[in-house]
């Protein structure tokens, strides 16, 4: 299937799934109208409970390792449960669906020293951020080469995370947290040494104890967080939003059904483009 195509289908698996956000919107109003508070309450401390302490213990196997990813293409724990919210209505349109066939490359883009700004054109609006490729080239050339392949085109940004650590985390064309490029890469590279990622941060997401582990999934911090390293070092920062946090921390402030499940305000990526520092 050759590109032209492949956007047809990600476009038509979008309109479906907009049609299918109204209707889960819908049914979710129903529910919340018949399901008393208390016992939502209650089933939503047991799952933050029960997330906080897969974060805390690296992950699940296949899974990536922290506050940031989770599958075995990137890094940071936790599954990607769609949840049974149906968006909290504060972006012009509901984020795309999960991709059926995503694009698979044969081997890791070439590393790729030098400043390069990137823009998230998501379905809330643009996130621009500065990527610097002298302080992390393998995992700046990842990304922008995956960017080049239209990888990141009509996807969905699968994780939220909002209590301890505060991330959003993107890249798996397959939403449930364990999809990647087809390849994994590393050693880890410029890791804070303290451990903590401040609000804006774009780092790439891995599985919990494996530095090699990195693929496509990326996260972007909302809030200043402390991320513990573990066997394999911290996460692999590379650069740093300049504009669009807002947006990011607007999605956060929609919350999600349960921490480090899907946003409650579904939301994706329309497109990656990349803009090289002359």
């Amino acid at each position: 299937m050759n590109r032209k195509r492949e956007r047809e289908s990600a476009r038509r698996r979008y309109d479906r799934y907009v049609a299918r956000q109204q209707e889960r919107a819908a049914t979710a109003a129903r529910r919340r109208r018949a399901v008393a508070w208390a016992v939502v309450a209650g089933a939503a401390v047991v799952a933050l409970g029960t997330a906080t302490a897969l974060w805390l213990a690296g992950g699940r196997d296949g899974e990536p390792a922290i506050a940031a990813e989770a599958a075995p293409a990137d890094g940071v724990t936790g599954t990607a449960a769609p949840g049974d919210t149906a968006g909290a209505g504060l972006c012009p349109e509901p984020g795309p669906a999960a991709l059926d066939d995503p694009v698979q490359l044969a081997e890791v883009p070439p590393p790729l020293p030098g400043r390069v700004t990137v823009t998230l054109d998501t379905t809330c609006g643009p996130v621009t951020a500065e990527l610097d490729g002298d302080a992390a080239p393998q995992g700046v050339g990842n990304l922008v080469g995956l960017a080049r392949e239209g990888f990141f085109d009509g996807t969905p940004c699968h994780r939220l995370t909002t209590d301890g650590i505060f991330v959003l985390q993107c890249g798996d064309p397959t939403g449930t947290g364990t999809g990647g490029p087809g390849y994994r890469f590393g050693p880890v590279e410029n890791a804070p040494a303290d451990d903590v990622y401040p609000a804006g941060t774009l780092a790439m997401a891995r599985v919990g104890g494996d530095g090699s582990s990195m693929g496509s999934q990326f996260f972007v911090v909302h809030a200043d967080s402390t991320i513990p390293s573990d066997a394999a070092g911290g996460y692999s920062v590379l650069g740093t939003v300049t504009s669009g946090l807002d947006i990011v921390q607007r999605i956060a402030s929609a919350g999600t059904a349960a921490d480090g499940v899907a946003p409650a305000q579904s939301v994706g990526i329309r497109s990656l483009t990349v803009q090289e520092a002359p």
